[in-house]
């Protein structure tokens, strides 16, 4: 890749309007008009004064023929229009003056008529795909919308602030996912990774961000939302393998909170969090860690929960591989534990923000894989979890609710 630009971590959505906005910048002109045919002006004086210089032994005008193309990289169609009818009349004008045989100036007149008329196609084709292109992006924001909520996502129990940067340039989907859920039984929180990229990746993730949605919910215990998000993935699974897609895995953290000074975790496969407090930042141990979603048929053992310690006032920061796998130009890998004291003072949005600043430096902007964190901290007017009892009671009162409208 040539030269490395830097790219916003995306923090919401992409905003309403964005397709006619890209649109618009895809046909706008990149010259204005006037410079541009005054600066076609002065080059047409120029050749011509060479043309009469250099006499009967070369003539230089018919060389204007590439301007039309040229104009049509940067420019409107109207704007290669005019270039092209400009061309046409200054080429024909000066085979009229300078003579010839008739198939010397039919053939020279063809010649630049047929250089004037590509110049106007590829200039239309140009814009087009960038018309289609803009068209993809907004498709991909509102795709966006739909997989990943925007954030900070506020709960009963927790703030979640966080970080979404994809690898692909411009890109505003990628492979890594999250979602916070807030449900009769606690606030349910995941994050994950899913093999591999591009929309197929894209497709695993929407499938396990469904049945968590739907899991965190119904389910009471957190063993149960992780089961259900098995069952999606290896459903996915069965359908990419008769489509002939690549089946996938997914590595996912899934938390449980309920307001107390404990968060219950499910880990499978996935990087184990961070707890900044009191100047301190350390992982929390995790001693249960199965196999990523998608390979429960691998393991003889079942999935387990179990407890995180989460005292008030610190900040629990979950991510993807995409942090710890970031490397500088030598070739080493990021330092998350050697970095992540400096910033233990700080908000948990404040955290996000020097981390994700401090990845752009260490890497100088060269991204090898997509970048997600959260960083959760207790609400500070968290009130006693909502508790039913009743598995599935979110579930129906979403019912009531809409069934009301």
């Amino acid at each position: 890749m040539g030269r490395r630009r830097r790219r916003r971590a995306t923090r919401g959505a992409a905003l309403p309007g964005t397709a006619d906005a890209g649109e618009a910048a895809a046909r706008a002109p990149r010259v204005g008009t006037p410079a541009l045919f005054a600066g076609l002006a002065l080059l047409t004086a120029l050749v011509l004064l060479l043309d009469i210089e250099t006499g009967e032994d070369l003539h230089l005008v018919p060389l204007l023929v590439v301007v039309p193309a040229l104009v049509s990289v940067f420019g409107t169609i109207r704007q290669t229009v005019g270039v092209a009818t400009w061309t046409m009349t200054v080429v024909v004008c000066s085979r009229l003056v300078t003579g010839g045989t008739f198939w010397d100036v039919a053939i020279s007149v063809a010649f630049t008529a047929l250089a004037c008329f590509l110049g106007v196609g590829s200039c239309a084709l140009r814009i087009r795909h960038a018309t289609e292109i803009a068209r993809l992006r907004s498709a991909a924001g509102a795709l966006q919308r739909q997989i990943l909520r925007p954030l900070p996502i506020p709960t009963g129990q927790i703030l979640a602030h966080g970080i979404y940067t994809p690898i692909e340039e411009d890109g505003l989907v990628g492979g890594d996912i999250y979602e916070v859920v807030e449900s009769p039984y606690g606030t349910r929180v995941i994050i994950g990774d899913v093999q591999g990229k591009g929309l197929a990746a894209i497709g695993a993730g929407f499938a396990v961000l469904g049945a968590f949605r739907e899991a965190a919910i119904r389910e009471p215990d957190l063993t149960g939302v992780v089961d259900a998000l098995e069952d999606a993935v290896a459903r996915h699974n069965v359908f990419s393998a008769q489509t002939g897609e690549t089946e996938r895995f997914v590595t996912a953290l899934v938390l449980g909170f309920d307001g107390s000074d404990r968060v219950r975790a499910v880990n499978c496969g996935h990087l184990p969090p961070r707890l900044l407090h009191e100047g301190t930042a350390r992982a929390l141990p995790l001693r249960r860690t199965s196999v990523p979603l998608g390979m429960a048929e691998l393991s003889p053992e079942a999935r387990a929960s179990e407890p995180l310690d989460f005292p008030p006032g610190a900040t629990l920061l979950l991510f993807t591989d995409g942090v710890t796998e970031a490397r500088d130009a030598s070739g080493a890998f990021y330092p998350l534990d050697t970095r992540l004291p400096r910033w233990t003072g700080r908000e948990p949005h404040e955290v996000l923000d020097a981390l994700h600043a401090d990845l752009e430096a260490f890497s100088g902007g060269v991204r090898r894989d997509d970048i997600a964190a959260l960083a959760l901290s207790r609400t500070t007017t968290a009130a006693a979890p909502h508790r039913t009892g009743e598995p599935g009671h979110g579930a129906r009162r979403a019912a009531e609710v809409f069934g009301a409208r």
